[in-house]
């Protein structure tokens, strides 16, 4: 697998357990359609994309934690979500997963992986 390479923030943008980032993400609709958080120290990334009935998770853009800021959480319907691998522990879609983006953190930078290459009809 490529190494992450689109650059969507510093590393300084992201506190543990504070609000994610939304970011664009064609493959999921674009707009807002993926996002990260620092959880464990580490960087994470997800389709911004609740796997019960495909809404986004947040209601305020940027907030997927839980108070407690131990879990991710679906504002619609309070599916709750570990942050570190996106599996569903609690609510309507229990047992299904948040959809991963290859996400690492390096020089200051946050690099998500590179959108999948629409492939284009040959010309004639």
């Amino acid at each position: 697998m490529a190494r992450p390479s689109r650059l969507i923030c510093a590393g300084s943008s992201l506190e543990e357990g504070g609000n994610g980032l939304r970011f664009d993400w064609a493959p999921a609709g674009g707009e807002g359609k993926g996002f990260a958080i620092r959880f464990d120290g580490e960087v994470r990334a997800f389709v911004n994309r609740c796997p019960h009935l495909g809404v986004e998770l947040d209601w305020e853009p940027g907030q997927f934690f839980d108070d407690a800021k131990l879990y991710l959480i679906c504002s619609t319907h309070g599916a709750v979500f570990e942050a570190d691998s996106g599996l569903c522990v609690g609510g309507p879609c229990r047992g299904a997963s948040l959809e991963p983006i290859a996400a690492e953190e390096r020089a200051d930078g946050v690099f998500v992986a590179a959108p999948p290459e629409t492939s284009l009809p040959k010309s004639p």
